[in-house]
């Protein structure tokens, strides 16, 4: 049985040490998050992954890793100052404002409808200072996305690296939103982190590698683990293009709230560099060797939420059990089925009771299977329990030693998600775990 709500999600999620609410000894702050030891290594999985995807394993992707902070200026080009508003309203009685465009279906809190503003528009960037002197010439915004920091290096890579069009650029990093209206546990968040990739194409290919990258993301969400079912394009039509794009399309998932986006998928034709170029007055045009010619680069976008990506793949893997049956699991327990390259532990090490001639044993075992992958070592509890454990945060291979390892220099590996179990010897462990995680 899959996750029915949200809850059940948040529920796990703090429980288990995957997300807190930041702040929470003092009440919390709202939609900001931490993430616990489960959760951060479940996050630098994600992370990881789509890194060597995206950089890794690609000869034309560069990677960088640009400021948070940057001059106003770049803000004002990119459209942000002028386009990067939400519609808000606010309640007459109650005074609680909210975006236009999503209003709430429940009742005012002083009793009886909402009774709203007219909408007005309200700039999503957050704004800081830079220096001791809090005033206007000081003011400077945390980055509303982190592409902007692609494309105003756009000029110092070309320089620096030996790329060529078609090639691109990516990121992972922080970035700020001063939403109205936030929730849905780490959906929606004012600080959130980002995977982007910016791809430089020329004009007449630009539609071309927007298909192939628009397929290609879709495969890496699948190959995640996450139920293909579960995950669809959405096109974006004319009128619910941004003001910089061409096309534009969002890989959703669907969670237990409905379809909700998890990537977008843009061809922004060349309205960031050639704003820049303005802007800045400075020359950010490529200039084609081998057909002589210069152009502004077009760009094909990939953007995505690692917190989102966090929260379909936790979302995804949830299982609560309906029914006893003969494998042994009963009613109400958890399962998190994560891939196994996603799982915060590889595997569990347990010594089939705590005597020494077994403990000695299964804590070699982990101190030779912890410098290749993070493991978890348990020798507290019966057996059942501690399966049941390792079940519920994901681990997907169970390795107990028992009174015959002494004799046969083997294992019992149990299965997740089979619950099937296998002997082999000890010296095959690592063999066995790179195989799964190929």
């Amino acid at each position: 049985m899959a996750a029915k709500s949200f809850e059940d999600i948040v529920n796990i999620a703090k429980r288990r040490g995957f997300v807190f609410n930041s702040s929470e000894i003092y009440g919390g702050l709202g939609s900001a998050y931490d993430y616990g030891p489960l959760g951060v290594l479940l996050k630098n999985n994600i992370r990881d992954l789509w890194w060597k995807e995206m950089v890794q394993k690609r000869d034309d992707i560069v990677g960088l890793d640009a400021a948070i902070l940057m001059s106003p200026k770049v803000w004002e080009a990119s459209g942000h100052v002028e386009n990067f508003t939400d519609p808000l309203v606010e309640c007459k009685k109650c005074h609680e404002r909210f975006r236009a465009d999503d209003l709430p279906v429940t009742k005012c809190s002083k009793g009886g409808q909402h009774e709203f503003t007219q909408p007005k528009t309200f700039n999503l960037l957050m704004k800081t200072y830079l220096g001791p002197v809090e005033d206007s010439n000081a003011q400077v915004f945390l980055r509303g996305e982190t592409c902007q920091g692609i494309y105003v290096n756009f000029k110092n890579i070309l320089q620096s690296s030996r790329v060529k069009v078609p090639f691109g650029i990516a990121q992972i990093g922080k970035a700020f939103r001063n939403e109205i209206t936030p929730g849905n546990f780490i959906f929606r968040m004012r600080e959130f982190e980002q995977m982007e990739m910016q791809f430089f194409v020329k004009e007449a290919d630009a539609s071309k590698f927007f298909e192939i990258w628009k397929e290609a993301r879709m495969a890496w969400r699948k190959s995640l683990g996450i139920n293909p079912d579960k995950l669809r394009f959405k096109d974006h039509g004319p009128d619910e293009l941004a003001h910089y794009a061409k096309q534009a399309v969002d890989i959703e998932y669907e969670f237990p709230i409905g379809w909700k986006e998890l990537e977008g998928i843009h061809n922004r034709g060349d309205w960031d560099l050639s704003r820049h170029q303005k802007f800045s007055g400075k020359d950010l045009s490529y200039f084609d060797e081998e057909t002589k010619e210069r152009f502004i680069p077009w760009i094909i976008e990939t953007s995505a939420g690692l917190d989102r990506s966090f929260l379909a793949v936790l979302a995804d893997a949830y299982e609560e059990i309906g029914e006893s049956d003969e494998s042994g699991r009963e009613k109400g327990e958890i399962v998190l089925h994560l891939d196994p390259k996603v799982a915060p532990y590889k595997a569990a090490i347990f010594p089939l009771v705590k005597k020494e001639e077994l403990t000695s044993v299964a804590k070699k075992v982990f101190e030779d299977l912890k410098k290749d992958y993070m493991v978890f070592y348990d020798e507290t509890g019966s057996i059942g329990r501690r399966y049941r454990r390792q079940d519920e945060i994901g681990t997907p291979y169970c390795i107990t030693i028992d009174f015959d390892s002494l004799e046969d220099n083997s294992v019992t590996i149990r299965d997740r998600d089979s619950l099937k179990q296998e002997r082999i010897k000890i010296d095959k462990i690592n063999q066995f775990v790179d195989s799964k995680l190929a």
